[in-house]
C-alpha cells in the first residue's frame, strides 16, 4: 500500500466502509501483521485509465492457508489435496481477519462501472492463471458484477445483524420485542449495573495510549483463552487511532474506577462494526453489555441503519440481532473440482436457508415473519 497514493485508493468505493480505507490496509502492511507468520501476502491489483488514474482496484491477498478468513474452506483444501492438486497458494480478495460484509470490487466514482468492475475480474482471473494458484475467493462481497459473473460460484454464508428501524432510544427498541426478550436484557443490564460497572465511548482519535496498551492486552488474553493467534500488533491499533480515528469506537468498562473491559468497533457511514473485545474478570453479562447493548445504543443515538458485531453466534438472536445471508464468490481453476464444489455449494445453500429460517422462529422481536 505505500507505493499507492491514499488519496487515490481512498476516491476508489471504500467511503464510509473502513475496513478497505488505505490507512486500514497499510496499517496491517506497515505494522507486521500480515505476512509469513500468518499466510497473508499482499498482492493488490490496480487499474488505470489511459492518463495513468487509478480507477479501480482488488485489495487481493495471495494465501499460503486459510487463516483468518471466516469463509471456511478446509474441505476443499482436502479435495484438492486427495485428487493430487496444491490448494495453496490461492488468492483471496477481502480485508484481512475481517468477516464485516463490503464492496470488494473497487471504482472511482467518475469511472464507468460497466467497464471497470468486470475488467477487475477478468484481470483477478488472468493473474490466477498467470501465478498458477488452486482458486480466487472473494468474501463477504456485497458487489453485483460478482454475484452476476458465470465465471464465478456464489456461496452463501449467514451473520446476525442488528437493523434500525428509527428507533427513538433503547427503550423503544425493547418495546417492539417481546416480553421475554425484554425482561431478560433488563436483567442483564442490570447485572452489569449492580456489579458497579460504568462505561465510557471513546473515539479512536481521543484515547491515550494507555488506553491502547489495556485494549491490546485484553485482546491478546481473549485469543490466548480461546486458543486463537493474536495476529495485531499494539502497534497496528496505535496507527489506526492516529490515521482513522474518527471511525475507530473504543468502548472503557470499569468496576470502581478500575478498567476491566473493552470493546472495539469501527464506524461506516451507516452501520456499526463490532470487532473484538476483551475483560480482565468473567462478570455476568458484561460480554453482553459491551458487545451487543452498548453497540445497538451507539447506533440509535447516531442514527446508523445497521450493526454487524462479527461472525457467529446463535445467542445474538434472543438479543434483537437477526439471520441474514452473506455471499462470497470463488473461481476454481481445476475444471471437475469446480463441478464438484458448485453441486456441495448448491446443496449448502439450501442447508443455509433451512437455519435461516429455523432461527427466524427465534427471533426477539414481536409479530415477526420467518425469512
Amino acid at each position: 500500500m505505500r507505493d499507492i497514493a491514499p488519496a487515490s485508493w481512498n476516491a476508489l468505493s471504500v467511503e464510509g466502509y473502513p475496513f478497505l480505507r488505505h490507512e486500514f490496509l497499510a496499517a496491517l502492511e506497515q505494522q507486521a501483521c500480515l505476512g509469513r507468520a500468518v499466510g497473508w501476502f499482499p498482492n493488490h491489483l490496480l487499474c488505470e485509465d489511459s492518463d495513468g488514474n487509478l480507477v479501480g482496484a482488488l485489495p487481493m491477498y495471495l494465501r499460503a492457508n486459510s487463516f483468518g478468513e471466516f469463509v471456511f474452506d478446509w474441505a476443499w483444501a482436502q479435495a484438492h489435496e486427495r485428487s493430487g492438486l496444491d490448494y495453496y497458494p490461492k488468492l483471496v480478495v477481502a480485508s484481512p481477519f475481517t468477516p464485516a460484509t463490503g464492496p470488494r470490487l473497487l471504482v472511482a466514482a467518475d469511472a464507468d462501472r460497466q467497464i471497470v468492475a468486470p475488467a477487475l475480474i477478468d484481470a483477478a482471473l488472468d493473474s490466477a492463471e498467470e501465478l498458477r494458484v488452486s482458486s480466487i475467493h472473494w468474501l463477504f462481497a456485497t458487489d453485483v458484477e460478482l454475484s452476476t459473473s458465470s465465471r464465478l460460484l456464489s456461496r452463501m454464508g449467514y451473520q446476525f445483524h442488528w437493523e434500525n428501524a428509527g428507533y427513538r432510544d433503547f427503550e423503544d427498541f425493547l418495546q417492539n420485542l417481546t416480553s421475554k426478550r425484554r425482561k431478560e436484557i433488563r436483567r442483564e443490564r442490570r447485572q452489569v449495573a449492580a456489579a458497579g460497572i460504568t462505561l465510557e465511548r471513546i473515539h479512536g482519535h481521543e484515547a491515550e495510549e494507555c488506553a491502547w496498551d489495556l485494549f491490546h492486552r485484553l485482546y491478546r488474553l481473549t485469543f490466548t483463552k480461546h486458543g486463537n493467534y493474536a495476529a495485531l500488533s499494539l502497534g497496528f491499533f496505535r496507527q489506526l487511532a492516529r490515521s482513522m480515528g474518527e471511525q475507530i469506537l473504543l468502548l472503557l468498562a470499569r468496576q470502581r474506577g478500575r478498567e476491566i473491559a473493552a470493546g472495539f468497533f469501527f464506524i461506516g457511514s451507516d452501520t456499526l462494526y463490532g470487532r473484538y473485545w476483551g475483560a480482565l474478570e468473567e462478570i455476568p453479562a458484561l460480554h453482553f453489555e459491551v458487545c451487543y447493548y452498548q453497540g445497538i445504543e451507539y447506533c440509535i443515538d447516531k442514527g446508523l441503519r445497521r450493526f454487524e458485531p462479527g461472525a457467529q453466534g446463535e445467542h445474538k438472536v434472543s438479543r434483537g440481532f437477526d439471520p441474514r445471508p452473506t455471499w462470497s464468490h470463488h473461481w476454481i481453476a481445476d475444471p471437475q473440482l469446480r463441478q464438484a464444489i458448485a453441486r456441495f455449494l448448491r446443496r449448502e445453500a439450501v442447508d443455509v436457508e433451512a437455519y435461516m429460517r429455523s432461527l427466524s422462529t427465534h427471533s426477539a422481536y414481536r409479530n415477526t415473519t420467518a425469512c
